[in-house]
């Protein structure tokens, strides 16, 4: 009875916590899982997805044609202008991507000058390092543009949207390796080479990691499981694990960050030694920290602070410099003491704490 009492009060804070990130969206998107709640402002806003100009060329506009495609922070919309059966230009319309991102794969826009649609159709372009969901979703946008103007609208299987891409594989091949072998696996050797590839292909190459920008994004705008398959996992080992027993087994097992920090903490024999009362403070302080970030974003003040979270340094290419520079004194700082990151600041990690508290009479 007492088990089943502790694993209701598991759910129930689970629930909680779901409820503080839709919060969150509602406040900065005011959309939940890509339902506007605005109903009118949408209607006041609509633009016609093709649209024929005076000087005869066509302009499309993919905000209905690809409000299910999600880049980094949220859906990436744009305008296509089409002359004499070339495309003239690709611009973006507002969206909700982080600029040093958005910056970065706008490059891309254009590639597909002065193409015929047939061509555009067959063009294969790659996306740009370091901003990878940004271009997916420009790429995209692009192709369901395309598709509109040859008047073949109708989306492929579900299964066209998975990435088959050597990087892409190699992810979902690390993640599950992270999920699944440490529930039967406990040795020190593969621990090392998990966390190695946690950072070098899930971290640097993938930029794959939780963090309130992703999960908010996600909130606001839903998911395509299929598209966003690591993600979609690392959600799992973040907060249905622990439903099961398995407290903290994204941020212990998954976590690029976590494992850059256990690493380097390897690599030096000296630990610094702290009493229980200074954890004890430390601890306080990641939960008022905490707190007060969270105010932040319900009360619309700062939101910009969640840019700043040290996970996105692994795509450097596009992380501006303080970011940088907050990941480079944890990473140090954990040489001495163990994943101080982790343990005293993390709000990311606080919200999945949130989610899997127990009070003391139910902890074994």
């Amino acid at each position: 009875m007492k088990n089943y009492s502790g694993k209701l009060q598991q759910l129930l804070y689970l629930i909680v916590s779901l409820l503080l990130v839709m919060a969150i969206s509602l406040r900065r998107d005011e959309k939940v899982l890509g339902h506007d709640l605005k109903q009118q402002q949408e209607e006041a806003t609509k633009t016609d997805t093709m649209t024929v100009l005076e000087d005869g060329s066509v302009q499309l506009n993919t905000t209905e044609l690809g409000k299910d495609i999600i880049g980094y922070g949220g859906t990436v919309p744009l305008e296509i202008t089409l002359q004499d059966g070339r495309i003239k230009s690709v611009k973006a319309l507002p969206n909700s991507e982080t600029p040093k991102f958005f910056e970065s794969a706008s490059v891309l826009l254009s590639k597909w000058d002065g193409l015929t649609i047939e061509e555009a159709q067959q063009l294969e372009v790659d996306g740009v390092s370091g901003a990878t969901f940004t271009s997916k979703a420009i790429i995209e946008n692009v192709q369901r543009g395309l598709q509109y103007a040859a008047n073949n609208p109708e989306k492929g299987s579900i299964w066209s949207d998975f990435d088959l891409s050597a990087k892409a594989i190699a992810g979902l091949i690390v993640v599950l390796l992270a999920a699944i072998v440490p529930l039967f696996v406990r040795n020190k050797r593969y621990r090392i080479a998990q966390q190695i590839l946690n950072v070098v292909v899930l971290g640097f190459w993938c930029g794959s990691f939780l963090n309130y920008t992703s999960m908010v994004s996600y909130m606001s705008n839903g998911m395509n499981v299929i598209a966003l398959i690591v993600p979609v996992i690392m959600l799992i080992t973040a907060f249905v694990y622990p439903l099961f027993g398995k407290k903290s087994y994204y941020c212990t097992h998954v976590c690029p960050l976590g494992s850059l920090q256990e690493l380097a903490g390897k690599c030096v024999g000296y630990k610094i030694k702290m009493k229980p009362t200074t954890i004890k403070y430390l601890d306080m302080f990641r939960q008022i920290l905490w707190s007060v970030l969270m105010l932040c974003l319900w009360t619309g003040i700062w939101f910009d602070w969640i840019d700043y979270e040290p996970f996105s340094a692994f795509v450097f290419q596009s992380a501006s410099w303080v970011v940088i520079a907050i990941a480079v004194v944890f990473v140090a700082l954990s040489t001495v003491v163990i994943r101080p990151y982790c343990r005293f600041v993390c709000p990311t990690g606080s919200l999945f704490k949130c989610s899997q508290y127990s009070s003391p009479k139910n902890k074994k």
